[in-house]
């Protein structure tokens, strides 16, 4: 009895963990692709096209511009296929080329980022943090507003919040230091509270 009680959790264990792993996400479809199977890569492109769609319109504020760069990202992907070794999802390693594409369409554009003196010591004040956005407040109207941030905060602040990295990795993205990442996000905020006040 205890035998197959044994057997029965490693076996569910190993299909907890077969489940979890996120690197091998795909995996059979990615192998396709890097083969060149059409199908396969328009399969991929359907799984991942909105969302990396959405995060280039975060990023550049414009439709067509969005369109343009998911365009470019998913024919880099394709082309640099080979290089990919699930060290990391499949998910995970197209948006890191759809972000660099959308850092590199902005720089191009100028992105402003004002760089930060290294001499300042603090980059939010205590009472930033103790006035919370109105609980009433819509997604839909943060969103909204923050389509309306100047470019450079609108860009730490989208890969802040909504793409997940950290100062360090933003820093390192934009070619900018942490504390002027940091900086960017603080005046951000600051910028969106007093947008979404006078609403």
């Amino acid at each position: 009895m205890q035998s197959s009680v044994y057997n029965v959790r490693n076996h569910l264990t190993l299909f907890i963990l077969k489940r979890l792993d996120y690197n091998n996400t795909h995996r059979e479809l990615v192998e396709e692709c890097k083969r060149g199977q059409r199908k396969a890569q328009f399969e991929l492109y359907r799984l991942y096209s909105k969302a990396m769609f959405n995060i280039c319109l975060r990023m550049l504020k414009n439709e067509a511009d969005a369109e343009d760069v998911l365009q470019a990202s998913f024919v880099d992907a394709f082309t640099k296929l080979d290089t990919f070794r699930f060290q990391s999802s499949i998910g995970a390693w197209i948006k890191r080329i759809v972000v660099n594409n959308c850092i590199n369409f902005l720089k191009r554009r100028k992105l402003s980022i004002v760089e930060m003196n290294t001499n300042v010591l603090s980059i939010e004040t205590p009472e930033e943090d103790n006035n919370p956005l109105p609980h009433n407040m819509s997604v839909d109207k943060v969103k909204s507003a923050m389509m309306k941030l100047p470019n450079g905060y609108r860009i730490v602040c989208s890969l802040y919040l909504l793409e997940g990295y950290d100062h360090k990795e933003i820093a390192e993205i934009l070619d900018i230091s942490e504390a002027t990442s940091k900086s960017q996000f603080s005046r951000a905020k600051r910028k969106l509270r007093s947008m979404l006040a006078e609403e």
